[in-house]
């Protein structure tokens, strides 16, 4: 017999997480109707929180592609797709490009219709999807709410993911990076097996430069200047919602199934529960 590695493992854990959301697919069908709105279609959110709250991939814990796997919506990182759109040198990518090589910041209209085309053209966004990195700004926020209500797609969650600064420093000044392949480990809540070496290639961990105290403390000072007001105007719009994320992992992801109002999903039915494997 083979030796099980961490990539069979890996792999594995990635097809039941394809399998739990046709799962869950097809028992909406069942219990709605194909006729009728499915919770998928509801499922059109931003997820706002501070660096290392737990919302993109680079962080441990991250919640973003496990919404994106169990409800078969796309995962729009602004970041991700501004450099997509750079890199296939759409017309909006070229527009893009020549601001940030005068040095200068890509206006929000460029932002909201490099969303618009994604919502149009990407099949994942068929069911819905997540915003991560956008809006930031007030001004974002109505241009965003502008245009999802032309498309007929309005939003219908605002969660914000809340944790307290003091703690956020520690996880990201402790983490490490293998450059390659973008995997991360923390020297004290996830440390690799042999010191600063990566588990898979047994290359060289480094810290980036950014994961110190003082670069953080300023991050989170501009984070929380710029998204205390935007956090009001969703919170006057009815569908904010704020999690906990100083929790565990597991945790913070049923209080966020919670606000999606899925219960079932909520009481801890994963396979991967099931069969003793954790996400």
């Amino acid at each position: 017999m083979a030796p099980i590695t961490d990539d069979v493992v890996s792999n594995l854990k990635d097809q039941v997480h394809k399998l739990e959301a046709r799962i869950w697919e097809l028992e909406q069908r069942l219990e709605s109707g194909s006729s009728k709105q499915s919770k998928a279609d509801s499922m059109r959110l931003i997820l706002m929180g501070p660096p290392g709250a737990g919302k993109s991939p680079t962080t441990s814990g991250t919640q973003a592609p496990r919404i994106k796997d169990k409800y078969c919506i796309c995962h729009l990182a602004t970041g991700d797709m501004l450099r997509a759109q750079v890199a296939k040198k759409t017309a909006l990518g070229r527009e893009a490009k020549k601001i940030m090589d005068q040095g200068g910041l890509v206006s929000d209209d460029i932002m909201i219709n490099m969303i618009k085309s994604e919502l149009e053209t990407n099949r994942e966004c068929a069911n819905g999807f997540i915003l991560d990195g956008f809006p930031r700004t007030v001004a974002q926020a109505e241009g965003l709410d502008k245009m999802l209500e032309s498309e007929q797609k309005p939003l219908k969650h605002a969660i914000e993911l809340q944790i307290d600064d003091g703690l956020l420093v520690s996880r990201i000044t402790g983490r490490l990076v293998h450059p390659a392949s973008g995997r991360s480990y923390h020297k004290v809540f996830n440390p690799p097996k042999e010191a600063m070496k990566d588990d898979i290639t047994g290359e060289p961990l480094i810290q980036r430069t950014d994961d110190n105290a003082e670069t953080l403390k300023k991050r989170l000072g501009t984070y929380h200047q710029q998204t205390t007001p935007v956090v009001g105007y969703y919170k006057t719009k009815g569908i904010w919602a704020g999690i906990d994320a100083s929790q565990d992992p597991e945790h913070v992801w049923k209080s966020i199934l919670g606000v999606f109002g899925d219960s079932k999903g909520a009481s801890g039915s994963s396979i991967l529960n099931k069969i003793g494997l954790t996400r």
